[in-house]
């Protein structure tokens, strides 16, 4: 071998420690949803420590936002709308790994974690977490079509005040909570009937939370990781 047929060799060698490993394909009728709705703000809390666990949660390994094409194509549709009052989407979570939801029942049998409870969950004890609905052995996020998310300024990014911020468990998360202010109420209002007038149904006890109407796989829950 000559010594630029050696040097090139080399140099291939080392280009392909820096190409990153491909990620699996996404299962037929999924996609990354940024693809689709390219100024979508995506935030995904499980993503990172800010959550009511407080690490990060397995299944989780890139902020990107992966839904079936049928809730990503409505979802397009709420944001066109909500665009012209000069507002945006915010996506805390999309499609959930089963193992994550297996995450939140095992750290839930752990009484004694308690780390983020004084933000999430400061009048439910730890123990009745399931009792009260707020965690589950099965999501409908794992399903593909179930999505978690708020309205924010378009022009400064912030988040619209909806009297509660995410994943709050207490009343003041439920859709019937009454002691708001008039924009606090307006501001879940300008959520809500967007996201039901393109076929999404929420969830009474968490005003983010919404799953489209006949989705497409509603008896599959997946495992494949986000990434």
């Amino acid at each position: 071998m000559t010594k630029n047929k050696a040097l090139l060799l080399v140099l291939i060698i080392l280009g392909f420690g820096f190409v990153e490993s491909p990620t699996a394909p996404l299962p037929e009728g999924f996609v990354y949803v940024k693809d689709h709705i390219p100024d979508l703000e995506v935030e995904l809390r499980y993503f990172t420590d800010h959550n009511f666990v407080g690490i990060p949660i397995e299944g989780y390994r890139a902020n990107r936002l992966i839904l079936t094409k049928n809730a990503t194509d409505a979802l397009k549709k709420v944001q066109e709308e909500i665009r012209n009052q000069n507002l945006c989407l915010k996506v805390y979570d999309g499609y959930r790994p089963q193992r994550a939801v297996n995450h939140f029942v095992e750290w839930a049998k752990e009484l004694e974690d308690t780390i983020n409870k004084g933000e999430f969950y400061p009048e439910v004890e730890k123990q009745f977490l399931f009792q009260e609905g707020y965690i589950a052995s099965k999501s409908g996020h794992s399903r593909g079509s179930t999505i978690d998310l708020t309205v924010t300024n378009g022009e400064t990014g912030e988040p619209l005040d909806m009297g509660g911020s995410y994943d709050f468990f207490g009343e003041q998360s439920w859709l019937d909570y009454t002691n708001l202010t008039e924009a606090q109420m307006k501001n879940r209002e300008i959520l809500q009937s967007a996201m039901l007038k393109h076929n999404f149904r929420n969830y009474p006890k968490e005003w983010w939370h919404f799953t489209l109407r006949w989705e497409p796989f509603p008896d599959t829950y997946f495992d494949f990781l986000v990434e």
